[in-house]
């Protein structure tokens, strides 16, 4: 069931906020409402966002123009976008990083992670009906609470980020990823590409790395032909995603 998006959050125009419950799943929710039919459709540009404090969880739906082989990259314009709202909020000391493809580190430890689905069955050279964005960021602090953390695993209350809330967070990542999409229509990777690139970690060996054309991720380690880490397939678990709980690792 929708609730009212929250008044102090400003959304973007071209964005359609939908509120949900807080045990409910945006993700889950933004697929069925993109595969639905008549009034239940939702398409581009509608945004389902949970309110509760200890996750920040959203999904965007959009409507691409290219084949899934291109589109998909959109993933990466996603992260970009994730990372420039979190930025925002975080002490500026500490780096904001990925793990490809979609896994999000604050200072070396994982704190969530964006993912991407669309339709089953749709090839690579066709053009999908829809795509789906979605991200989870682990939020409410939980060592003040007597709970412990696995190592490599943090939130952005124990790690000192300013005051936040969930729609506030789902709508400054909505302005972020409208201007991710206007580069995206003016420059397609050219600039997309190397901004995510630069927040990658760095593997041990790798002297250049770049983004194949199908999304794939190119390892340079100067012994020939380029490693490749293929890009996953719609529908595959994340890796930063604990399948049992639903929620990012740890």
């Amino acid at each position: 069931m929708d609730l009212p998006a929250l008044e102090d959050a400003d959304f973007p125009p071209l964005i359609a906020p939908f509120r949900l419950r807080e045990r409910e799943d945006a993700f889950a929710t933004a697929l069925a409402a993109a595969q639905a039919s008549g009034e239940a459709y939702r398409g581009a540009g509608s945004l389902h966002y949970v309110g509760r404090f200890e996750l920040i969880e959203f999904a965007i739906t959009l409507e691409p123009q290219e084949p899934l082989r291109i589109a998909r990259k959109i993933l990466f314009a996603g992260m970009n976008a994730l990372a420039e709202a979190l930025a925002l909020l975080a002490p500026p000391e500490k780096p904001i990083g990925f793990h490809y493809p979609g896994a999000l580190h604050f200072d070396g430890a994982l704190i969530g992670g964006g993912r991407i689905a669309w339709p089953d069955g749709c090839s690579a050279d066709e053009t999908p009906d829809w795509l789906i964005f979605g991200a989870m960021v682990r939020a409410g602090g939980v060592r003040d609470q007597g709970m412990g953390l696995g190592p490599g695993i943090t939130t952005l209350d124990d790690e000192g980020f300013m005051a936040w809330n969930p729609a506030g967070v789902s709508a400054s990542f909505s302005r972020q990823f409208l201007v991710e999409v206007d580069n995206w229509s003016e420059k397609g990777m050219r600039e997309i590409g190397p901004r995510y690139l630069s927040r990658l970690e760095t593997g041990r060996g790798a002297k250049r790395r770049g983004i194949d054309e199908n999304g794939d991720l190119l390892i340079d380690e100067g012994g020939g032909a380029p490693r490749r880490l293929p890009f996953p397939e719609g529908g595959a678990a994340p890796e930063w995603r604990d399948p049992e709980t639903g929620e990012p690792r740890g």
